[in-house]
């Protein structure tokens, strides 16, 4: 995939769900991976033309597993934007204290909580998840699967206590393009060193959904239109 098609989906996707407004101080998550490596892309290169002015900076939550941030720091250089690395103890505490059986959960709240608390000190008012297409429908499964009920993530969500808005430009982006947008520019992925990964329910749904596509072709884009229809669309008029 190119820039300029990955600036349009993003674009797009900010524009029906009004996720930027003028002076917004946006903090992009950064995992290492590349899907938040693509946000990081798409974000910096809207705000070079985008009509509502915005600031970006990156923040990466260090969970203490031993990796190498460097390269991560690089790409932000080159790139001209500011990079924060937060400190935690999250892997101990999950994996040798608590000795979770099932780590993601409570692992990715910490995360996130680390995350939140830490852009807002840092002065931003929203903060950028890179949760794609894929991701959206995976986890309507999910919750259909082991909840019963019809939810997964929205384009705009605002925490209360934290008075902070979550955005996620990239949901009208699929996971085929990122790999292909990857491969492209040669993003500097940085491999994730959970013992967990690979082994989630997440994973599970995503080689469900694979298998569901493969043998009825556009059943991911009819699900993603049900997601559209039943919660985003209805969602934004209520806004």
């Amino acid at each position: 995939m190119e820039l300029k098609r990955l600036l349009s989906y993003t674009r797009k996707a900010v524009d029906d769900y009004h996720l930027i407004d003028p002076g917004d101080k946006i903090a992009i998550g950064i995992s290492g991976g590349k899907d938040s490596l693509t946000l990081l892309y798409a974000l910096n290169g809207l705000r070079r033309f985008y009509p509502n002015p915005f600031e970006i900076i990156a923040v990466s939550v260090d969970l203490g597993f031993p990796i190498d941030l460097g390269p991560i720091r690089k790409l932000c250089e080159e790139l001209d934007v500011e990079y924060h690395v937060i400190t935690t103890d999250i892997a101990r505490i999950v994996f040798q204290e608590r000795q979770e059986g099932n780590p993601c959960s409570l692992c990715a709240k910490m995360r996130k909580g680390a995350l939140n608390e830490s852009v807002k000190k840092l002065g931003c008012n929203k903060v950028a998840y890179a949760h794609h297409k894929d991701d959206v429908v995976e986890t309507l499964l999910l919750s259909m699967i082991f909840e019963g009920r019809f939810h997964t993530f929205k384009p705009l969500t605002y925490l209360d206590r934290m008075q902070l808005h979550v955005i996620r430009p990239l949901l009208y982006v699929e996971e085929a393009d990122i790999i292909g947008f990857k491969n492209k520019v040669d993003l500097p992925v940085v491999k994730n060193p959970c013992p967990a990964d690979g082994y989630t329910k997440r994973e599970y749904a995503k080689e469900l959904l694979r298998s569901m596509n493969k043998d009825h072709p556009g059943t991911k884009e009819r699900l993603f239109t049900a997601i559209e229809n039943q919660l985003y669309r209805t969602n934004t008029l209520e806004n």
